[in-house]
């Protein structure tokens, strides 16, 4: 090889010293240059786009021909190691498509489609950032900021691994077990009931989401008067909220005396329970049952001595005072303080029965109206009155005739009279019980005071 490199560096120094003297180096025949020049030549040679005519004479013509047209002499051939015209590049034999230039004497780059050793991982030769050789000729891989499509589903080139994309380039998503993101919270279960919702947000009162063992109800407003509080409590009487067509009120407390009561209804007469301003509450409005329509205690009234009288028509009127005709040491002082309100009422009856077979009533200044040994009686209400704390205590029908000796033994209207016998401030035995009468020993009727308001 190294004579051919010797005999053209010859030919063209040769070549170069005749143009710069001869004119034939510029000829018009097409790009044949011809020129006669004395001189020793040893060789003829046909190569490179030239070819080269010589003799062993003094004299030799010497033809160059152009065969490319361009006006010029052409370039070498890439792989001989010389730079020419046209050529990024030319290592000769170490030209190789791996190599940093290439078999066609380019400079080896990303993109060419050759894939550089020890420089290149890949080189598929286009633009696609997607593939699995993108635009850096390094193999896709998760991390390089490029999504590859069908494998990768996002690519953000980071290292977080909390953020919209993952480490593993799996876009973030609700339920993955990663917090992410705008995310409150991931349990990665598809419970919704739990502390984080099926949206990834810390359940909360109002979500619309009924937290297990946590809420009762939630019904996502923060309204106080329907079903579900504000607080996400099913809505009970007692709770402090007026639940809306439900409830009329709701105080929460468990007090019944007050303006609302436990069944959260507002206090009226008639719903049974004792309120301010009222005498009583039967829970009921009908009259004659001893509450009246307006609350207010219904106390049995009747003008004149009455017989057969059930207990429980005695309405407003308590027992004061009660014992057998036999009896004899009750003091007629403790009756008075005992039987201490503005009414009294005397009856008689059998022991252990629910009907006084006579009973009259008056304010308690009629009724113990001191008239002595009198048979004139005191009258009151319908009824004639005596009263004394040494001799008798009773009554009969007002305008009927008295016969006290010292209790009344009169005959007129017997089943309208009672009497007691009395002695040195105290109740004695007997004596009658309407007709029925010598009853001083009997432990079978009874004498009763009542009282009341």
């Amino acid at each position: 090889m190294d004579w051919l490199r010797q005999r053209d560096w010859i030919v063209t120094s040769t070549l170069a010293w005749l143009c710069v003297g001869a004119a034939a180096c510029t000829g018009d025949d097409g790009g044949r240059m011809e020129d006669t020049f004395t001189g020793p030549t040893s060789a003829t040679t046909t190569g490179n786009g030239l070819t080269t005519t010589s003799t062993t004479d003094a004299t030799a013509t010497v033809t160059i021909t152009d065969t490319d047209g361009t006006g010029t002499t052409g370039g070498g051939v890439c792989g001989d190691g010389l730079l020419d015209d046209g050529e990024e590049c030319d290592d000769g034999e170490a030209n190789s498509d791996d190599a940093s230039c290439t078999k066609s004497c380019t400079v080896a780059a990303c993109g060419d489609g050759l894939v550089q050793a020890d420089v290149e991982e890949c080189d598929d030769g286009n633009t696609d950032d997607t593939d699995e050789c993108p635009t850096t000729c390094a193999a896709a891989t998760c991390g390089d900021g490029f999504v590859q499509e069908g494998v990768e589903a996002c690519d953000d080139g980071n290292e977080v691994d909390d953020d919209a994309c993952s480490n593993s380039c799996v876009a973030a998503i609700c339920g993955d077990g990663e917090l992410q993101g705008a995310e409150e919270c991931d349990d990665g279960n598809e419970i919704d009931t739990d502390e984080c919702t099926n949206l990834c947000t810390k359940a909360i009162c109002g979500d619309t989401i009924v937290q297990e063992g946590v809420e009762e109800c939630d019904d996502g407003n923060m309204s106080n008067s329907d079903a579900c509080t504000a607080e996400c409590a099913l809505a009970i009487c007692g709770d402090l909220f007026v639940q809306e067509g439900v409830e009329e009120c709701d105080d929460g407390n468990d007090d019944n005396t007050d303006a609302c009561t436990t069944e959260c209804t507002l206090a009226a007469c008639g719903d049974g329970y004792l309120q301010g301003g009222e005498e009583c509450d039967d829970g009921n409005v009908d009259p004659g049952d001893g509450c009246s329509a307006e609350c207010l205690i219904e106390t049995y009234d009747a003008a004149g001595p009455q017989v057969d009288v059930p207990k429980a028509d005695l309405i407003g009127w308590t027992e004061c005072h009660t014992e057998p005709y036999n009896k004899t040491t009750t003091t007629l002082a403790s009756i008075a303080t005992t039987c201490d309100k503005p009414n009294l009422m005397l009856g008689c009856r059998q022991v252990g029965s629910d009907t006084f077979k006579l009973l009259a009533h008056a304010p308690r200044e009629d009724v113990l109206f001191f008239t002595g040994t009198s048979n004139t009686a005191h009258d009151a209400n319908g009824v004639g009155w005596y009263y004394s704390d040494a001799y008798s205590w009773g009554f009969a029908k007002q305008g009927d005739p008295l016969k006290r000796s010292s209790c009344d033994t009169e005959s007129i209207n017997p089943t309208l009279r009672l009497c007691w016998h009395t002695s040195a401030g105290n109740l004695s035995g007997g004596w009658r019980c309407g007709s029925t009468t010598s009853l001083n020993g009997s432990a079978t009727w009874e004498r009763v005071v009542l009282h009341a308001d």
